[in-house]
């Protein structure tokens, strides 16, 4: 039976940095590798697995700032050790690198105790569904016309009803391939499968909203930070010009940003990043604001720590299952879930998170 005094003991904190198949780009932004910091604090003989994308920085922030506030709390009050770490971080900044280390621990808390009591998370925070809806995502600008086809199509073979590519390329500044891009993505995609863009914040305001007048020829549902999601009235000014749902809040670390950018009627639908905004404990916080303004939130990427709280929420549109996080979460962890028919589906037999970290397969990228 579930062990009504358990104590976290210590915390291990592991990074393993896994290169992309070649560099990738969205409108803003290059990279060629993901770097994953895993959080595992032990309770007895039982240990817990979380994780952010983040950058190693995490790692020093979890042993150095985290762990100390941790260690001696019951593993079962995650809220409470939450509230700790929140408190602990005080001088260090709340956004940024400290709510993506919290992230860790707090996600690795939830599987701890999901583990202690033999439950699932979706169990632990009480589910209102068995399964997620999913939207396949990258698509990315430095993709090839035959590299955004073949993604297209593997989205597709799974039963993903609905796809997301990456434009604004070079900051805006390719425009006509932008089109060209979208066009190509709806004649590989046919009409019975709903269309998203993504231009990561590349545009002007008025660029953004000519791209998505554009968008409707080929019905473009979804318009994903138009401008930089730090230009709140921008994106209200887009949302209002346009007819298709704009959307923003990936970049969200704490309550504050997500009730300004809900105030500011900035959105359609929030979206929310379990591995940056301090972990499930926050995740859910924001879904409550989202509510409160009758907002639907989505999950952005880290879709093997969205898939159980997701569960948990009424007002969740879909959950993002983006390509990079499909493959790294394969080479790092065992349990990862595949979509079948457009959805995800925890298994209610897999307690916490549902997830093991490999051995060797993935010490070959620890760093």
């Amino acid at each position: 039976g579930p062990n009504p005094d358990a104590p976290v003991d210590d915390v291990g904190v592991r990074v393993f940095t896994v290169p992309t198949e070649e560099p990738e780009s969205d409108g803003t932004l290059s990279w060629s590798a993901t770097t994953v910091v895993v959080a595992a604090p032990r309770a007895g003989d039982v240990t817990g697995l979380g994780f952010t994308y983040g950058p190693a920085a995490c790692a020093s922030m979890i042993r150095d700032e985290l762990a100390p506030a941790v260690c001696g709390l019951d593993a079962l009050d995650v809220p409470g050790a939450w509230l700790a770490m929140v408190r602990a971080i005080r001088n260090a900044g709340r956004p940024g690198i400290s709510s993506m280390a919290i992230a860790a621990m707090d996600t690795a808390l939830w599987d701890l105790k999901g583990r202690l009591l033999g439950l699932p998370v979706s169990a632990l925070l009480g589910r209102v569904r068995s399964d997620v809806p999913v939207y396949g995502s990258g698509g990315f600008t430095s993709y090839s016309d035959r590299q955004l086809r073949d993604a297209l199509h593997a989205w597709i073979r799974q039963g993903i009803g609905r796809v997301k590519i990456k434009i604004g390329e070079d900051r805006g500044a390719r425009e006509d391939r932008d089109l060209s891009r979208i066009e190509l993505a709806r004649s590989v995609i046919g009409d019975d499968v709903e269309l998203f863009v993504d231009a990561n914040g590349g545009y002007g305001r008025t660029q953004a909203i000519r791209v998505g007048h554009r968008c409707r020829d080929w019905d473009v549902r979804w318009f994903e930070e138009p401008v930089s999601s730090d230009d709140l009235d921008g994106l209200r000014r887009v949302r209002d010009a346009l007819d298709l749902d704009v959307a923003a809040g990936e970049y969200g670390y704490d309550l504050p940003y997500f009730r300004a950018m809900c105030a500011a009627g900035a959105v359609d639908v929030l979206q929310a990043d379990v591995s940056r905004c301090a972990g499930i404990t926050e995740w859910l916080r924001v879904a409550a604001v989202a509510a409160a303004e009758g907002l639907d939130v989505s999950a952005h990427c880290a879709q093997s720590l969205h898939a159980q709280p997701a569960c948990a929420v009424a007002n969740l549109r879909h959950l993002e299952y983006f390509h990079d996080h499909a493959r790294v979460d394969r080479l790092l962890f065992d349990g990862v879930l595949e979509p079948i028919d457009g959805i995800l589906r925890p298994d209610p037999a897999r307690s916490g998170l549902g997830l093991e970290l490999k051995g060797a397969d993935a010490a070959r990228y620890e760093r």
